[in-house]
C-alpha cells in the first residue's frame, strides 16, 4: 500500500465518513481504456482556501494486474515509432493543453495557488513537454534505437567492434509524484519516459490530483498518444508493485521517509527493478564572506521568493540560509521587511502576494516541524506561534494558511533539528558562520540537497567554495548582479539540466535533458563486423560494405541513396601557391604555413597547408557543381586533422553516405527532404589519413 497514512489523516478519514458521498464527486482513475469510479475506502479532499470538501479519491478495487498488462500490451506501441513520431506526438499535446489551460487554473485556485504560483505548474509543466520535444527532434536522428556512440574497433584488422545502442525497456514505468507540482510533476516525468518509447502508470498525491487527472484527460482527448501509454491511478495504488518484472521503473518524489519504504519494497529488490527517488531535502543559500550591499540585496531577493512562491511548497526551496556573522543582522532584518509587506490569503483577492499551504494536513506538519526546529533557533517572524502576520482568511482553522516564518540559530554547529529536519512551507533558518571550513562542514551536514545558491560579489572567486559543497548537490545555482539579469533563480529545475541530488536527496534523476530518456531505455553493447553494425545501427560504420555507381551521389535523391554508398574522388597535389593564396584569401598567415625558418623548427619540420584549405580543398575534390537535389550544407561534425599536408603532398577524398534523417515538412509549400550524413576520409599517397570528418546536407526527397 503505496500511500502511507499517519494519526492525523486516520483523524481525518473519520470525519470524512460523515460528508455525504453523494454530495462530492469521486475522481476516477483512467485505466485500462475505461474510467474506473471507486466506491470504498474514498478520501474526501478539502479546499485549501475554504476548507469545503469538494471531491474524493480513491482507487479500491482497481485491477492493478490488469492496468500493468494493458500498458505493456497496448501502450508498447510507443516503442515503434521513431524518435521523432514519438516528439511529434508529445508537442501536438502539448499545444493541446495549452489551448485549454485556463481551465487548470480555474482548478488550481482550490490548492490555494496565486495565479503567479499555478503558472509554474502549468504553463512551466506543459514547457517542459515543448522543451524535451525540440530537444529530441533537433539531436536524436528519426530511429527506433539511438546508437550512442561510433564504431569500437575490438580487433587489429577491424573485423570485429562494438557499439553501444539503447533500446525501449519492454516494460512500464510507475512515478509516484508528490502534492506540490500535480502537473509539472507529472508532465517532466512522463517526457523523458515516452520520448524513450516507454508507457506510463502514473500515481499523484491525493492533494491536487483533480489537476493531474484534469491533464491526463485532456491528453487521452487529443488522440495523439498511442492507447494505454499513459494512466493513471488516483488513490492508492495496492499491489501494483507485485506485477513489475525487471523491465519496469519506478520513480517516486516526496518525502525521504516514505521513499526509503518504498525502495525497500521486498518485490523491488527481489527483481532488481530500477527505484529512482527525488526526495525532500533542506536546501541552502549562501551568503559569500565578501558580499557588498548589492549582493545582501541579491541574497535576501532570493530567500524571500523561495519562500512566498508557491507558499514555499517546493523540493527545491532554501531552508537554510547561510550568512557571515558579521552580517547576519543585517540580512535579518532586510529579509523581514520584506516579508512584512506579504498580502497572505484569497487568491481572488488582487492585492494578495501569497496563497496557502496544499491542505490542512500540510498546515498542521508545517506547525509541528516548526516547534521541532525552533528547539535549536529562535523564531524572529512569523510562524503559529507569533502574530506578526495577518492573514486575510473567513475561517483561519479550516483554510490552510501559514504564515512566511523566520528562524535565526546562532550556533549552528551545536544544533541538529535544523540540519535534517524541512518544514516544507514558507520558512527557512537564519545562520552564521566564520570561515570556509565551518561552511562547508554546515553545509554538508543537511547529508545530501537537490540544490543551493552561492550569492557573490560580481569578481569575487568562489571556486574554493563550490568546490568542497558540489558532492552535495545535484545543482549549484552562482548568483551574482550579472547572473541575476536573466537566471531562471534558485527553485527553477529546467528541462535541460539534473534535477536530482545525493543522499538524503534520493540519489535520483529526473530530467536532465537527454540524460533523463536513456533512464527507460536499456544499453546494450552490440559487438559484430563493420556490416552487420551498419544493418542493426542504420548508419555506416568504417570498413563495412560500400557501393559505388556512375552516377554522382550528389545528383541522386535522398530516397534514391543508399547508405554506404561511396565516391571515390580525384587527386589533388597540393602546391606552394596553394598555401600561399590560401593564406592570402583567409588572413591566415600563421607561421607553419608562411615561414619557411620558423616551420623548419617546428615540430612538422617544415610548411605545411592550412587544415581549413584541405577541408576547402576536400569539398572541391567531391562537391558536383551542377544544380541537383542537394539543397545546402548543414553543418560539419567531428573533424579531426590526423596528419600534416606538406607541399607535394596528393590527397584524395572517400565520401560515403552514412546516414539519412527525413525532417518534418513544416511549410506545406516547403520541398520534402531530408538530413543526409557524408562520412569524409582525406587520405595522402600514401594511403595514410589526413583529415576525417562528417558533413551533413539538406537533400530533397521525391515524395
Amino acid at each position: 500500500m503505496l500511500e502511507l497514512e499517519n494519526s492525523d489523516s486516520a483523524a481525518q478519514h473519520a470525519a470524512d465518513s460523515t460528508t455525504s458521498a453523494a454530495a462530492l464527486k469521486t475522481l476516477s482513475s483512467l485505466v485500462y481504456g475505461e474510467h474506473f469510479v471507486a466506491q470504498q475506502h474514498l478520501r474526501t479532499v478539502y479546499h485549501a482556501i475554504s476548507g469545503d470538501a469538494i471531491y474524493q479519491v480513491g482507487s479500491y478495487g482497481i485491477d492493478t494486474q490488469a492496468v500493468v498488462k494493458y500498458a505493456k500490451q497496448k501502450g508498447a506501441l510507443i516503442a515503434a515509432w521513431t524518435f521523432h513520431q514519438r516528439a511529434n506526438a508529445l508537442k501536438q499535446a502539448a499545444q493541446y493543453l495549452m489551448a485549454r489551460k485556463e481551465e487548470f487554473y480555474a482548478l488550481a485556485q482550490a490548492t490555494g495557488c496565486t495565479r503567479k504560483d499555478a503558472w509554474i505548474d502549468i504553463e512551466g509543466g506543459i514547457g517542459t513537454l515543448y522543451a524535451y520535444s525540440s530537444l529530441v527532434r533537433r539531436e536524436l536522428c528519426d530511429e527506433i534505437a539511438w546508437v550512442e556512440d561510433t564504431w569500437i574497433p575490438l580487433s587489429k584488422q577491424g573485423n570485429f567492434g562494438a557499439k553501444h545502442i539503447l533500446t525501449p525497456k519492454a516494460g512500464v514505468a510507475v512515478h509516484i509524484n508528490a502534492f506540490n507540482f500535480p502537473i509539472w510533476g507529472m508532465l517532466e516525468k512522463i517526457a523523458p519516459t515516452l520520448l524513450a518509447g516507454v508507457p506510463c502508470i502514473v500515481k499523484p498525491a491525493t492533494e491536487g490530483a483533480e489537476l493531474t487527472h484534469a491533464v491526463v484527460k485532456a491528453i487521452h482527448e487529443s488522440g495523439f498518444l498511442p492507447e494505454g501509454s499513459l494512466q493513471l491511478i488516483c488513490g492508492q495504488t495496492y499491489d501494483l508493485f507485485d506485477h513489475l518484472n525487471a523491465q519496469d521503473t519506478v520513480t517516486f518524489t516526496g518525502s525521504a521517509a516514505t521513499g526509503q519504504q518504498l525502495r525497500a519494497h521486498p518485490h523491488l529488490n527481489a527483481h532488481s527493478i530500477p527505484f529512482s527517488m527525488e526526495a525532500d531535502s533542506v536546501n541552502s543559500a549562501i551568503l559569500t564572506e565578501q558580499a557588498n550591499d548589492e549582493t545582501i540585496d541579491l541574497f535576501v531577493r532570493e530567500i524571500f521568493r523561495e519562500m512566498t512562491t508557491k507558499a514555499g511548497q517546493k523540493c527545491t526551496a532554501i531552508r537554510r540560509a547561510f550568512v557571515p556573522s558579521a552580517l547576519l543582522d543585517s540580512v535579518q532584518d532586510r529579509l523581514i521587511a520584506k516579508l512584512q509587506k506579504v498580502a497572505v490569503g484569497s487568491p481572488e483577492q488582487d492585492n494578495v502576494t501569497m496563497g496557502a499551504l496544499a491542505s490542512v494536513k500540510q498546515k498542521r506538519d508545517v506547525a509541528a516541524k516548526v516547534e521541532l526546529l525552533s528547539q535549536d533557533a529562535e523564531i524572529i517572524y512569523g510562524s503559529h506561534l507569533r502574530k506578526d502576520v495577518e492573514i486575510q482568511a473567513l475561517n483561519l482553522e479550516k483554510s490552510a494558511f501559514y504564515p512566511p516564518t523566520v528562524l535565526r540559530c546562532n550556533t549552528p554547529l551545536n544544533a541538529a533539528n535544523i540540519h535534517s529536519v524541512e518544514a516544507f512551507g514558507p520558512v527557512v533558518t537564519l545562520m552564521p558562520y566564520t570561515n570556509l571550513a565551518e561552511l562547508a562542514d554546515l553545509v554538508a551536514r543537511g547529508e545530501g540537497s537537490l540544490v543551493a545558491s552561492i550569492v557573490r560579489n560580481l569578481d569575487e572567486n568562489i571556486e574554493g567554495l563550490l568546490t568542497k559543497i558540489t558532492p552535495w548537490h545535484g545543482r549549484v545555482h552562482i548568483l551574482d548582479s550579472e547572473s541575476a539579469k536573466e537566471s531562471t533563480g534558485h527553485g527553477s529545475p529546467l528541462p535541460y539540466l539534473v534535477h536530482g541530488g545525493p543522499g538524503r536527496a534520493g540519489g535520483g534523476e529526473e530530467l536532465g535533458g537527454l540524460r533523463a530518456v536513456k533512464h527507460y531505455m536499456q544499453r546494450t553493447a552490440v559487438q559484430g563486423s563493420p556490416n552487420v553494425m551498419t544493418q542493426v545501427s542504420h548508419s555506416w560504420t568504417a570498413g563495412a560494405q560500400v557501393y559505388e555507381d556512375r552516377v554522382h551521389p550528389f545528383k541522386k535523391s535522398f530516397d534514391e541513396l543508399r547508405i554506404g554508398e561511396r565516391l571515390l574522388t580525384a587527386r589533388r597535389t597540393v602546391t606552394e601557391a596553394d598555401i600561399v593564396n590560401f593564406g592570402c584569401l583567409s588572413g591566415d598567415h600563421f607561421y607553419a604555413h608562411m615561414d619557411k625558418i620558423s616551420a623548419a623548427e617546428s615540430l612538422f619540420g617544415e610548411r605545411v597547408a592550412h587544415g581549413y584549405f584541405i577541408v576547402s580543398a576536400a569539398a572541391g575534390l567531391f562537391v558536383d557543381a551542377a544544380a541537383g537535389p542537394v539543397i545546402a550544407n548543414y553543418g560539419m561534425d567531428n573533424l579531426r586533422f590526423v596528419e600534416p599536408v606538406k607541399i607535394g603532398d596528393t590527397i584524395q577524398v572517400e565520401l560515403t553516405c552514412k546516414q539519412k534523417t527525413p525532417k518534418l515538412q513544416r511549410d506545406p509549400e516547403q520541398k520534402p527532404h531530408g538530413v543526409v550524413v557524408w562520412d569524409i576520409k582525406v587520405k595522402n599517397q600514401r594511403n595514410e589519413l589526413v583529415a576525417t570528418y562528417d558533413i551533413l546536407t539538406l537533400v530533397e526527397r521525391e515524395l
